[in-house]
């Protein structure tokens, strides 16, 4: 399988499709940061479902046929997708099922009950194996996958152009890196109508295998590390998707788990914005400098955070899985 890059025609009729049903969200400067780095915060955590996924999601959904969604959807998913998937099939009162990690945060899994949908928990190794073979025993209906879809990626380059509409000096933009569809997606919308703007993805030093395909020049297995930064990060980058990121990407920025934490109690006290662990690690990368200097716009991906884990790191503790 080979995706090619995402056209500003694709994520203009994205654009279209989803307004009215997604969130614009804002684009606001952080505080306490210096005049040298200029943080903008990108608030995907405001979205319905709490992030970003909705946009993909939204935009595959209102581009298939009644027929095609007549047996419901599924999905592969640490509980974002999931979650977003529960909202639209909910409005067309379809069945959505998605396939989550043994791990998957109660808060997600809660959410994911709450707005109609169903989920089957499986060991974290076949879970992850999903991601490739897009088969699970038993499931039917259409599958739409969370990250490497031409549609779900075109919906999250709808970002892309909001950043710019906002803030068209940006000097580089950063989105965490789980499967590739929300950097790929951006870097796409960002390089077709500003190619200069750097585009870096974002990874934890627990669980960064893009980081080590760049190094290799291709995808190659790491050891993972399940953290409370449960939403990004897998053994191995996906080779369709590495192809995209690639011709796409500037880098990718690995920080440590200790310094999303901080970023995430960061954001809770200095700009009231609640982020779990992937959605600050955009955050975190900017913070450390990697990034350069400049306006540097930091896609919030998500705030769906356990409150448990959230009281530990506000009072400076890394939370326990």
């Amino acid at each position: 399988m080979k995706h090619d890059i995402i056209s500003l025609d694709q994520a203009t009729k994205a654009q279209r499709l989803i307004a009215g049903s997604v969130v614009r969200t804002p684009l606001i400067r952080m505080k306490q940061t210096s005049d040298d780095i200029q943080i903008y915060l990108k608030l995907e955590n405001l979205q319905p479902v709490g992030s970003f996924k909705l946009r993909g999601v939204t935009n595959t959904i209102k581009q298939t046929s009644k027929s095609d969604l007549s047996n419901g959807v599924w999905t592969v998913s640490a509980g974002n997708t999931a979650q977003a998937l529960s909202w639209a099939a909910r409005d067309l009162s379809i069945k959505a099922t998605s396939i989550v990690p043994e791990n998957a945060p109660k808060t997600k899994l809660d959410n994911i009950s709450r707005l109609g949908g169903e989920y089957i928990k499986t060991p974290f190794q076949e879970f992850a194996k999903i991601f490739g073979t897009r088969k699970y025993r038993g499931m039917s209906g259409k599958f739409i996958h969370p990250f490497s879809d031409p549609m779900i990626m075109a919906g999250n380059a709808t970002i892309g152009l909001e950043i710019l509409e906002d803030l068209p000096d940006v000097d580089a933009v950063i989105a965490a890196y789980g499967g590739g569809g929300l950097c790929c997606g951006i870097a796409s919308s960002i390089k077709a109508i500003k190619p200069d703007t750097k585009v870096y993805a974002a990874e934890a030093s627990t669980s960064a295998p893009l980081a080590a395909a760049f190094e290799a020049g291709k995808p190659t297995n790491i050891e993972y590390e399940l953290t409370f930064v449960d939403a990004i990060g897998s053994p191995i980058v996906q080779p369709e998707m590495f192809s995209l990121a690639k011709r796409l990407l500037d880098g990718s920025l690995v920080v440590e788990v200790g310094d999303i934490a901080e970023s995430v109690r960061n954001l809770a006290k200095s700009n009231y914005v609640i982020a779990e662990g992937g959605g600050a690690v955009s955050v975190a990368a900017a913070q450390s400098g990697k990034a350069g200097l400049g306006k540097i716009a930091c896609v919030v991906s998500g705030g769906n955070i356990d409150f448990t884990k959230l009281s530990d790191i506000l009072i400076g503790k890394i939370p326990e899985l």
